[in-house]
């Protein structure tokens, strides 16, 4: 009898820690959310994350609505991280020289330089800001990038300082001054090529929930109560399975004695 009892802790205590190794992995450190807003009539619309977890940042920037086409090709935004000022987008008042358009240097001091550019693939540094190469393209589209988060960008974020802009404005849509106006960044391009089209504020958010992996059938947003009575019912399985060695050796020792 004792014997049959020994055994029967082994697969107990091994089904504990199954039921352990079933909870979900650990969430992000931290998470900001933004949805962006348009700047100078684009009529845009777009919504951004992104989740630190110790020096990766995992950004989703989604956008729709921007200018579709440049020159017959399809028009390349580029987007970025910027801080280090205000934290806040540009009101209509920043539009200094009366062109009717607020260009990126005119929105400066709201939401400062640029500290990560959110590229649709390579560097994601400062010195890819300008890079059309890794721009988002056309009307719609969606950057999805993991990328290590300099000190800067995680100093803004801390500082609630973060604020994504989205560039780039139909010209056909701006007045004929901002029209016939050049880039303030690239003087060979028209003012409207680098000018804010969206612009929001990254705010710390709510935590991500934790997602499983595929055996345990735990999915983002689903791993509440749930995850947490595996994890009490797997500690008490344990609990069980050695306080059951416990007694199987007290009565082993009776019985020696």
């Amino acid at each position: 009898m004792n014997k049959t009892l020994r055994f029967l802790a082994v697969p107990t205590l091994a089904l504990g820690a199954l039921a352990l190794s079933g909870s979900p992995a650990l969430a992000a450190d931290h998470s900001y959310q933004s949805t962006l807003g348009q700047i100078n009539g684009s009529s845009a619309s777009g919504t951004v994350t992104v989740d630190v977890t110790g020096n990766q940042a995992h950004a989703v920037l989604k956008v729709s609505g921007l200018a579709a086409t440049f020159m017959d090709a399809p028009y390349p935004h580029v987007q970025h991280i910027h801080g280090g000022a205000q934290g806040a987008c540009p009101a209509p008042s920043a539009d200094k020289d009366g062109d009717g358009v607020i260009s990126t240097t005119e929105g400066a001091p709201g939401y400062g330089g640029i500290v990560t550019t959110l590229s649709t693939s390579g560097d994601t540094s400062p010195a890819a800001g300008l890079d059309l190469k890794v721009a988002g393209q056309g009307a719609s589209y969606t950057v999805d990038r993991t990328f290590e988060v300099n000190a800067e960008t995680k100093a803004a974020l801390e500082a609630g300082t973060a604020v994504v802009v989205v560039h780039g404005l139909d010209p056909a849509t701006l007045s004929a001054a901002g029209q016939a106006a050049k880039s303030d960044l690239v003087p060979s391009l028209p003012l409207a090529a680098t000018s804010p089209a969206l612009c929001g504020t990254l705010k710390a958010g709510q935590m991500t929930m934790p997602v499983g992996g595929a055996e345990t059938g735990i999915t983002a947003g689903t791993a509440g109560p749930d995850a947490g009575a595996l994890a009490l019912g797997g500690g008490l399985v344990l609990a069980a399975a050695v306080g059951g060695a416990y007694v199987v050796r007290r009565r082993s020792a009776r019985s020696a004695a």
